[in-house]
């Protein structure tokens, strides 16, 4: 029976063709669907963020170190809510093995060839956390490099024209120059071995060469609107150019002459430099003083008018001081000058402790003027009979000891006196001695005081030396308050100011 039933199949013609055409069907299905995937076949899916998706298409590769993992399965565009900006979204399905990213990878689009076929490389980063399914690379980690087809796309016909002039006319520029050429070459080796470190510093992210290309960009969209005024600039730039080839001969003359001057150059300029950063300094210096000669100014021109009828003036008075200085000469060389200084500074020497005691009396004190205003008033103001400069009896105070007597030992009271009015002896307190041999006067070696002439006399106390009312006009020393405190009771020395650190 069943050796009938597999004859009945393998001879049904029908049978056989239809199961032809199935598999046929099945296998063009499969192929035609090939770019997207097999069917059935599990994926690993996430999503990448394009700035503008640089003519990505869908079922265009994506690679791995150039090995195929993968294809974008389609497009599609996003909105930032936040900021407005409009991106493009690519949808990959990449195989299941190589699940899953590093959470930094890093996307490029990339061009498999220069009629514009793209491709998009993956690159993975070093992150412990993992891209899961799903999430998208976001746009700061994706980069879509210019294309060379972008590039000459940025140009129109006759843009492309003049480049290819342009191009003829370097060509016809450069012949018949290769040995300029391959000398220029040589020389710019130095540059080239110079430039390497100016590179590194260009690609450092500190140096922001992005931003330089961004600045440029704005540029150009600010100087679209005066192309036609710039186009007119290189006409006027082939008129000058025309101009100055009448004078090549001129010029060629000049250039002989310029390497000698480079040469003074380069020995003067740094002569020139000391001077230069001088006068910079001096001209900073100077701008207070400008800003104000604005104000100064009209004082300062009828200065300059006046000055003029000086200086007139100072040609005869140059004279005069010509003059002036032959006779200082011819006293100079007098034989008698010389000893006469020399008597002079013994005078000098002589005389220099007295001026040293005497300078602090008159500068300080003021004394020899007080001396001289007051003989003055003695000989001329009038007091009804006659001038101040006479004598007059003053009665001593009575009393023991008293100044007007014969006496062993200083006045220092009582009085002993009748008081108006009372019948009785009342001392008066005026029987005291005060005297001052040697006052102070500010001279070498004593306070800076004047106390002569502004001592206080002390009712009821006897005083022989300097008054302890001079501790008003300055600080003691320890020694001389406990000769104060010795000499005059607490109440006195309280009365005058003076502190001696012992208790009533």
């Amino acid at each position: 029976m069943d050796r009938r039933r597999r004859n009945s199949i393998a001879g049904s013609p029908l049978l056989i063709g239809a199961v032809t055409t199935l598999i046929v069907l099945v296998a063009v299905f499969l192929s035609y669907n090939a770019n997207n995937g097999l069917p059935f076949v599990p994926t690993y899916n996430i999503k990448v963020e394009l700035p503008e998706g640089a003519g990505l298409q869908p079922s265009n590769q994506v690679r791995i170190a150039g090995t195929r993992v993968g294809l974008v399965s389609s497009l599609s565009i996003h909105q930032d809510p936040r900021t407005g900006r409009v991106n493009a979204i690519a949808n990959l399905k990449l195989e299941k093995k190589i699940e899953a990213l590093p959470l930094d990878t890093r996307a490029i689009v990339q061009s498999v060839s220069a009629i514009g076929l793209k491709y998009l490389e993956l690159e993975k980063g070093h992150s412990s956390l993992p891209l899961k399914a799903g999430r998208t690379i976001p746009v700061s980690q994706t980069t879509e490099p210019v294309n060379i087809d972008e590039l000459f796309n940025m140009f129109n016909r006759p843009t492309r024209v003049a480049i290819k002039v342009n191009t003829t006319n370097f060509g016809d520029g450069l012949a018949a120059r290769g040995l300029g050429l391959n000398n220029t070459i040589h020389e710019l080796r130095p540059l080239v071995d110079n430039a390497v470190p100016v590179l590194h510093n260009l690609a450092e992210p500190q140096t922001d060469l992005h931003g330089l290309f961004v600045a440029l960009n704005r540029v150009a969209s600010q100087s679209a609107p005066v192309a036609e005024a710039q186009a007119n600039y290189y006409s006027d730039l082939d008129t000058f150019f025309t101009a100055f080839a009448s004078v090549a001969r001129s010029l060629e003359l000049a250039t002989l002459g310029g390497p000698p001057s480079l040469e003074q150059a380069i020995h003067s300029l740094p002569y020139q430099a000391p001077f230069l950063e001088k006068a910079t300094e001096f001209m900073h210096l100077l701008r207070p003083s400008a800003a104000t000669l604005v104000t100064v100014a009209p004082q300062l021109g009828h200065a300059f008018e006046v000055g003029a009828v000086n200086l007139r003036a100072a040609v005869r008075l140059n004279g005069l001081t010509a003059e002036s200085a032959e006779a200082l000469a011819e006293f100079a060389n007098n034989p008698i000058i010389t000893p006469a200084f020399q008597d002079f500074t013994q005078t000098l020497e002589l005389g220099n402790p007295l001026l040293s005691g005497f300078a602090p009396l008159q500068a300080s004190c003021n004394y020899v003027t007080l001396a001289f205003r007051n003989l003055a008033n003695l000989e001329t103001e009038n007091v009804g009979v006659g001038t101040l400069a006479r004598t007059g009896i003053v009665l001593a105070p009575t009393g023991v000891n008293n100044e007007g007597y014969p006496s062993s030992a200083p006045a220092n009271g009582p009085s002993e006196e009748h008081a108006a009015g009372s019948s009785g002896l009342v001392d008066l307190k005026n029987n005291h001695v005060h005297v001052n041999a040697y006052p102070y006067v500010s001279a070498p070696g004593q306070p800076q005081l004047c106390e002569a002439g502004n001592e206080n006399y002390l009712p009821g106390q006897t005083v022989i030396g300097h008054s302890p009312s001079v501790a008003n006009n300055r600080e003691f020393t320890n020694r001389e308050t406990d000769l104060f405190a010795n000499k005059y009771p607490a109440s006195t020395l309280k009365a005058l100011g003076v502190s001696t650190g012992k208790s009533k």
